[in-house]
Parts: C-alpha cells; structure tokens; sequence
C-alpha cells in the first residue's frame, strides 16, 4: 500500500478554479528532502505535509523548489482533508503547529476560518527593480511586510491587465510582489494579484498568506475590519477576510478533485 495524497482546490466551491494544493496526511515526521520531492513531482503552488503532534497536527509547506513559511490555501486544504476524510470530527478545531506558529481552523458551514497572523506593511520607497518589473504603471503606495512588497494601483483594470517581468521579479530579495486595487463595480472590496516567481510561483492563483498584508492594509485605507476580496488570477478565488488586532481571520470554501497513493 502507498501514501494516500489529496488535491484540493480551495478558495473556492468550484472545481478547476481556486488554488490547487496537495495534502500529504503522515503518521510519523518525513525526510524533508523527501517532503520537497514530492512538492515538485505534484508540480503545485505548496504541497502540506501533516503529522500528529501534541493536540493538533504539525505541518509544513513546500513549492516545488522551496519551504515557506506561511500558506493560506494550503492551511484551508488541510483542514478541509482533516475533516472530510475523518481525521477529525467537523465540530473539533484543527489545530496546527507551524513555522509561523499555532494556526487554528474552524469548520463553519460551507466555510472554513483560518486564524493568521497580521502582517501589516510598511511604507517603503518602491526599488528601480520592482518598478520595471511592473512595467512602469502607477503606483499609489508601496509597502512591505518584510515576506513581500505590497503596491497599489490605481484601478482594478490594472491589476486584471498585468504582464510583470518574472524574471526581474525573480532578482527581488522578497518571497513575492501583491498587486492591489479597491474594486470596480462589484461586491468585491478589493482585488489582488500575486507573483512569487523566486519561491518557483510565477503567479499564484489565490494566496492567503498575502492577505494577512492585504486585510490591514484595506482596514486602514478603508476604516473597517470586514472585506469581501477576490484575487484575479485565471482560476480565481474569492475570500472573507476580518482583522481583529494582531490577527487576521481569512474564510473560504474547499473541493477536493482527486485522491491517490504515492508509491516512492
């Protein structure tokens, strides 16, 4: 027998939209070059790999080239598996021990809420590097949250259109560039890309963790704490995001679209 592996889309309730991600349920702590082949024979934006530990579960995240620090979609996949497929009964919060430390999920509903840390930016200068790579469009603000640069534009039709240098992203000393603007006509507050092509990621269709930055951000341009925000990647996806002090609680729905069994 193998290893049972599940892909999830999350983010969304639709199948083939969202962001893909790959859930790897272990009974004991893998090899970690292990943990990263298996990220890059999936070919995904993160595989999780979880293990039990303590009262929860640890895991950690890998792209096909790199481990992260910190991932939304990937944290809302696991959880999802945890629940769907028994791990956990669906009234019991999942708990998990990261590098970013404890993260928590709640099953409600439809929905499931992830417990985050804030990462609020910083006014920054934007670099020469980052300008060119964004073709020169305008730029309202520019901040950084220490992981990513964060620019605002001046419209959402800006943010739909963007062709980036992903090379020249490439060169930047961040994990990756969100790209954002208030909404054009919709339910939406506000809209977002990001690339993250030095973490193997040239565009990565819908980044939790990049709204951990966002939610602060809008919370201060906007004067509230509740967002309705869609990242307009191609697949695309939509979340709930509430800022509530140094934490942020980013909800969204999840399917999975296959199971299988690893056999290396």
């Amino acid at each position: 027998m193998g290893l049972a592996i599940t892909q999830v889309d999350a983010f969304t309730d639709t199948p083939f939209a969202g962001n893909p991600a790959a859930v790897c349920v272990l009974t004991e702590p893998q090899d970690e070059a292990w943990m990263q082949n298996v990220a890059r024979e999936m070919n995904l934006s993160e595989t999780a790999f979880l293990h039990p530990q303590q009262d929860g579960y640890s895991l950690r995240w890998f792209t096909p080239s790199v481990e992260v620090d910190l991932c939304g979609h990937a944290t809302l996949a696991s959880a999802h598996v945890l629940w769907s497929e028994g791990h956990l009964p669906a009234e019991q919060e999942a708990r998990f021990y990261t590098r970013s430390g404890l993260l928590t999920a709640q099953l409600q509903g439809k929905w499931i809420q992830l417990n985050f840390p804030a990462r609020p930016p910083e006014s920054i200068s934007p670099p020469t590097k980052l300008v060119q790579a964004l073709g020169g469009i305008p730029i309202r603000y520019a901040g950084s949250d220490k992981s990513d640069y964060l620019i605002e534009v001046d419209s959402e039709k800006t943010v739909r259109s963007l062709q980036p240098d992903f090379p020249l992203l490439r060169s930047l000393p961040v994990r990756g560039v969100i790209v954002t603007s208030r909404a054009n006509g919709s339910d939406y507050d506000f809209v977002s890309r990001f690339f993250a092509p030095g973490a193997g990621i040239d565009e990565d269709p819908v980044t939790g963790s990049a709204h951990c930055c966002l939610g602060p951000y809008w919370r201060d341009r906007l004067g509230k704490d509740k967002f309705w925000a869609y990242q307009a990647s191609a697949r695309g996806g939509s979340l709930k995001v509430r800022c509530a002090g140094d934490r942020v609680f980013l909800a969204g729905q999840a399917i999975t679209v296959l199971r299988g069994e690893l056999l290396a």
